[in-house]
């Protein structure tokens, strides 16, 4: 079971792929950040995670002197970038992938506090590749969580690094400015179609019904919608009136995290001229 499992230790997934969990478990994180190591001569690590020594060793042991072509990051929240950091220093590696971005603003942050210090070496976009002996990382831009979050598909085994836009225990935090629901729902679309026989998350198991899962979370996505215009056509409300109706029975600890994925839903919605704000309460556009 995914509760189960140990960090620090590294498990191969397939000959190309070895995972190693970092100690970070929350209720944010589930059982805490996946680090991949790709490749066997040489190596690319994905998403070093959080600046914890622990992690750092346990990677540098799954290294074991064998050269680090890249660093590669998904994206600059704190549980994925900064231990890229100690990795370069210790490895030579560059740091590449997601541009750096830096963001402040009043609302509570859930998951996605930033990594203030994230430098890469080089900014990927779409198309870009890293490779390495028998294996090639792809870029794929897939904002939405984000607004520079990244996907590294490895053609030479059909799989998919998918970060945090689409994990193996729970639909991610779109947490606007930066999260935007628009941009998330299109890189879901994306995904549809690419026929990537498994996913490799950022967070919960691999997933290896990878299309059938994007079909379950833009449907669990365009329901939170639906249930948004319906509340909405009832009377004008607040957000958090909102969240008590929609998210009954949720974590408290979670409760800002669901007020910022409906602020994007309403966002994107508000876009559509479907929703408008009005003072503290958002309604429903009638014709």
């Amino acid at each position: 079971m995914a509760d189960d499992l140990p960090t620090g230790v590294a498990i191969t997934l397939e000959p190309l792929v070895t995972r190693v969990l970092a100690p970070n478990a929350s209720p944010y994180t589930y059982t805490g950040t996946q680090t991949h190591i790709v490749g066997e001569r040489d190596v690319a690590i994905v998403d070093p995670g959080p600046a914890d020594d622990a992690h750092h060793q346990a990677l540098m042991r799954v290294v074991a002197g064998r050269p680090v072509t890249a660093i590669v990051i998904t994206h600059h929240h704190r549980d994925h970038s900064p231990g890229a950091a100690a990795l370069r220093q210790a490895t030579g590696a560059p740091i590449v992938g997601a541009a750096a971005f830096h963001l402040s603003d009043d609302g509570p942050r859930a998951d996605d506090a930033f990594d203030p210090d994230y430098a890469p070496d080089r900014v990927l976009s779409e198309g870009d590749r890293v490779s390495g002996t028998g294996w090639t990382l792809e870029t794929i831009a897939t904002p939405g969580h984000t607004s520079n979050h990244l996907a590294f598909a490895l053609p030479e085994t059909n799989a998919l690094f998918s970060g945090d836009h689409v994990m193996g225990w729970s639909t991610s935090v779109i947490s606007p400015p930066d999260g935007d629901m628009t941009d998330y729902m299109a890189s879901l679309e994306k995904l549809l179609g690419r026929g990537d026989r498994v996913y490799y998350p950022g967070h919960g198991l691999e997933v290896d019904r990878p299309e059938r899962l994007v079909r379950g979370m833009l449907g669990h996505r365009r329901q939170r919608e639906a249930q948004i215009l319906r509340l909405l056509a009832e009377a004008p409300r607040s957000i958090p009136a909102m969240v008590e109706r929609m998210y009954a029975g949720i974590d408290p600890r979670l409760f800002g995290a669901a007020e910022r994925s409906v602020l994007a839903h309403l966002i994107d919605l508000d876009r559509r001229g479907l929703v408008v704000a009005d003072g503290g309460a958002w309604r429903a556009v009638t014709a």
